[in-house]
Order: C-alpha cells, then sequence, then structure tokens
C-alpha cells in the first residue's frame, strides 16, 4: 500500500465529508422554508415573495451534492477495492458449496458478515447500471499504461463484485474483428453523469485533471479543465494531455458534461 492511495483516500474522503456538511445546511434550511409555508401559506399569494422558487432551488442543491456524494464514494469504494488483498469472502464460500455438506455451508454462509444498508444500496445501484454506458479501465494491473475506454454494462455481480461489459466499438487494431466483453472489477468502472440530468455531474473548475472521451471516439484520456461550465448542461472546453499541434500548443476542444469523470487515483499514461 503506497503513501499516494492513502493520499488519495484521505482526500476524497475529505471531499465527501464537506459534500455532507453542505447537504446538511441546505437541509437546515428546506426545514426552515417547510415550517415558513406550513404556519403562513398564505405568504406564497403575496406579490413578489419568491418562496416556491427559493424551495425549489434548495431542493436542486440537494439533488446535486446528493449525486457528487454517490460519485466521490464510487471513487472510495474503487481505491480501497483495489488496495485489499486480492480474493473474497463470496468467492471461498462458492468453493466450499462444491465439495462439503449442507452442514458446513450453513455454517460457512452465517460467518460471512451481513452488509450495511449503505453497502447493499451502493451495489444495487451498480446492478441498476445494466444496458448503460460506462467509462471502463480494460488493462490489466500489470501494463505500462492504463487503457480506458466506453463499453455497456451486461451484468454486475452482487457477490464477485465484478462487472461484464461489452465494447461496442473495438478499434481497427483489435484481433477481434466483432465485439469484444470484459470482465472487471468495480474499481476498473465509472459511471458517467445522465445525459438528462446535468445536476449529476460533478462541477469541474478550471485546472482540474480529468478523464474525458476524446472527439469523435470511444476511448478516454487524461485532460485539463480549461472553462468551467456556465450553464449546467454546457459543454466542458478541456485540454488533452499529448495532443500537441505542430507548434507545440495544446488545442482546446468541446466535450459534453456527460462524458468526463474525474481522474482515478494513480493514473497511468
Amino acid at each position: 500500500m503506497s503513501s499516494p492511495d492513502i493520499s488519495g483516500i484521505l482526500d476524497n474522503s475529505k471531499e465527501l465529508e464537506r459534500l455532507r456538511k453542505e447537504q446538511e445546511d441546505i437541509i437546515l434550511e428546506i426545514n426552515r422554508m417547510h415550517k415558513k409555508l406550513q404556519t403562513t401559506p398564505e405568504v406564497v399569494e403575496k406579490p413578489g415573495d419568491n418562496s416556491l422558487s427559493r424551495l425549489k432551488e434548495l431542493y436542486t442543491q440537494a439533488k446535486e451534492l446528493s449525486e457528487n456524494e454517490i460519485t466521490i464514494s464510487n471513487l472510495l469504494l474503487g481505491q480501497i477495492d483495489a488496495i485489499l488483498p486480492s480474493g473474497n469472502q463470496g468467492q471461498h464460500r462458492r468453493r466450499i458449496d462444491g465439495g462439503e455438506t449442507k452442514k458446513r455451508r450453513m455454517k460457512v454462509d452465517s460467518e460471512v458478515p451481513r452488509l450495511s444498508a449503505s453497502m447493499r444500496s451502493h451495489l444495487e445501484s451498480l446492478a441498476n447500471l445494466k444496458g448503460e454506458q460506462v467509462a471502463a479501465r480494460v488493462s490489466q494491473e500489470d501494463a505500462g499504461k492504463d487503457e480506458w475506454f466506453v463499453v455497456k454494462v451486461i451484468h454486475f455481480d452482487k457477490e464477485t463484485r465484478e462487472f461484464q461489459v461489452l465494447d461496442e466499438e473495438p478499434g481497427d487494431d483489435e484481433e477481434s474483428t466483432g465485439q469484444r466483453k470484459y470482465k472487471l472489477p468495480m474499481s476498473h468502472i465509472i459511471p458517467f453523469p445522465r445525459r438528462n440530468d446535468p445536476s449529476s455531474a460533478p462541477d469541474f473548475p478550471s485546472g482540474k485533471h480529468v478523464l474525458a472521451v476524446y472527439p469523435e471516439t470511444t476511448a478516454l484520456y487524461k485532460a485539463t479543465i480549461v472553462q468551467n461550465r456556465k450553464k449546467k448542461n454546457d459543454d466542458y472546453i478541456l485540454e488533452f494531455d499529448d495532443d500537441e499541434e505542430e507548434d507545440g500548443s495544446l488545442p482546446q476542444r468541446l466535450v459534453p458534461f456527460h462524458r468526463v469523470v474525474p481522474l482515478p487515483e494513480g493514473y497511468r499514461q
């Protein structure tokens, strides 16, 4: 376990704590607005009153913070999963099932710790990605660099916590002529923000390093935010690493918000 691994986990933990604190403040203000409307509902009929528009704004902010919390939580789970020893209790239990008695199976089952409600909810959300496009790292751990592609989720196994995904548009250099399937751990998958819900996308500031789909391809590369979004549904203006023109300058490229995700910890290029 390296210091960068721990540093990345601590940084994301602090970001998660910040998001939750902001959510608490928003909820407190929402509750105050509810109390105001319950005690004096006629206030909304007064000219110039903005109680309902303010309440809508608060709910939008709360939803955005919640979506960002899910994104950071996914990153933390992936980071922790990446540094844990290989293998898990679910796999061990399946091997025992093959040749042991029913009594032995029951004993092993009882020793497997129950998942927390939050973990069950998280695994369920990953299972619901079936049919969706996600960012996936398809390169092996011992590869010299990371390769990330846009793939479609075929299945998520809650027990082994592995994704089965399909690369629908393999490159020209692929050995196979058709689509290619991969079986990948949770740490190799990053869900994209929802196209029809801009608030589900993290609000990356200028100068932030991200992973983004290069225009007119299905490959993702490291890039830098040149200009953040003025509106939630605006495209990001990015500069991709190793994308120099002949004069050495980096062209600025437009990438939709739903094709930009946080740069994974320890990304190799």
